[in-house]
């Protein structure tokens, strides 16, 4: 018996995943299980998409409890995925399925931490075919510390699956757009940020110099490569994982001079802010944006540009 489980299936990506996963008629598996926080998410996941709702406080005993319990064996980890206990939680947890069936178990999570605001090299393009991209995100050090934080712990992440046996597929989405495909969240939090930014600051400020690109891919594409992953893994067919699994998903790029010129027009064309230009930002419209983030000026800025 193998079993799935699928979380953050109210969000954007996963809720995109989730809601792909039926049509995408996918074998290897017995049960495919969602994991929820109110009796409406449960709900929706029955009747939308067939999955078993699962709860779980997302504390070290309950994950163990839903995994081992239900014989989950793939874990698609798309919450809160900046942070470390947790996800060695599920693997751990895994482990111990994969000792009591004999069966090989996965975990796939991941955070895009592959930019200047992260210390990685931006000379060149980082590609996935790159067997070295473990060793340099082990060397990069970031300015900013929550994005220390997340680079500390996707490589935890790929440490614990050595560890404890668990093949771990790094999945690194980029700026993801385009309407989500679930019931849940619908929008990409990218351009939420940019968005709240311009409201706090009373219009689109441009954050880093001129000319500066970002990765991006519509979020179709970015499920497409979640399912083709998925359907690899339930084949047997032996993805890459550890320290040679990180999946880039990216299909393109776009500027940010784009983005922001994008953002402006339609903001004022429903009369948000009154400017539809782009200007360079002040220290002052900088200290707005950071305070309609509720972030610190360092975070506002890997939150609305860089490359």
């Amino acid at each position: 018996m193998t079993n799935v489980l699928i979380t953050g299936g109210s969000g954007y990506l996963g809720g995109s995943l989730l809601a792909s996963w039926a049509d995408a008629n996918i074998e290897g598996y017995d049960k495919l299980y969602a994991l929820v926080r109110s009796d409406s998410q449960a709900a929706a996941v029955k009747s939308l998409y067939g999955a078993e709702p699962g709860r779980c406080s997302l504390e070290e005993g309950d994950i163990r409890s839903l995994v081992v319990d239900n014989g989950i064996a793939v874990v698609f980890y798309l919450i809160d995925a900046y942070r470390a206990e947790r996800p060695v939680s599920f693997i751990k947890a895994l482990a111990e399925v994969k000792k009591a069936t004999g069966r090989e178990v996965h975990f796939t999570t991941g955070t895009k931490q592959f930019s200047e605001h992260a210390g990685a090299p931006t000379d060149k393009p980082l590609l996935d075919t790159d067997p070295n991209l473990y060793y340099i995100q082990r060397g990069q050090k970031a300015p900013v510390e929550e994005m220390e934080v997340a680079i500390a712990t996707n490589c935890a992440v790929i440490d614990a699956g050595e560890k404890f046996d668990v093949k771990v597929y790094l999945f690194s989405p980029c700026i993801v757009y385009g309407k989500g495909l679930g019931f849940g969240n619908l929008i990409s939090i990218q351009t939420v940020d940019v968005v709240t930014a311009a409201k706090g600051a009373g219009r689109v400020y441009r954050i880093r110099p001129e000319g500066q690109t970002w990765p991006v891919c519509h979020i179709s594409d970015n499920t497409s490569l979640y399912i083709a992953l998925a359907r690899a893994i339930l084949s047997g067919s032996n993805p890459d994982h550890g320290k040679f699994g990180y999946y880039l998903a990216s299909s393109g790029s776009a500027s940010w001079d784009d983005i922001y010129a994008a953002v402006a027009k339609a903001m004022a064309k429903r009369g948000v802010i009154d400017d539809d230009t782009v200007a360079p930002v002040t220290d002052e419209a900088l200290r707005k944006m950071s305070d309609a983030l509720d972030v610190e000026p360092a975070s506002a800025v890997s939150k609305v540009g860089g490359k």
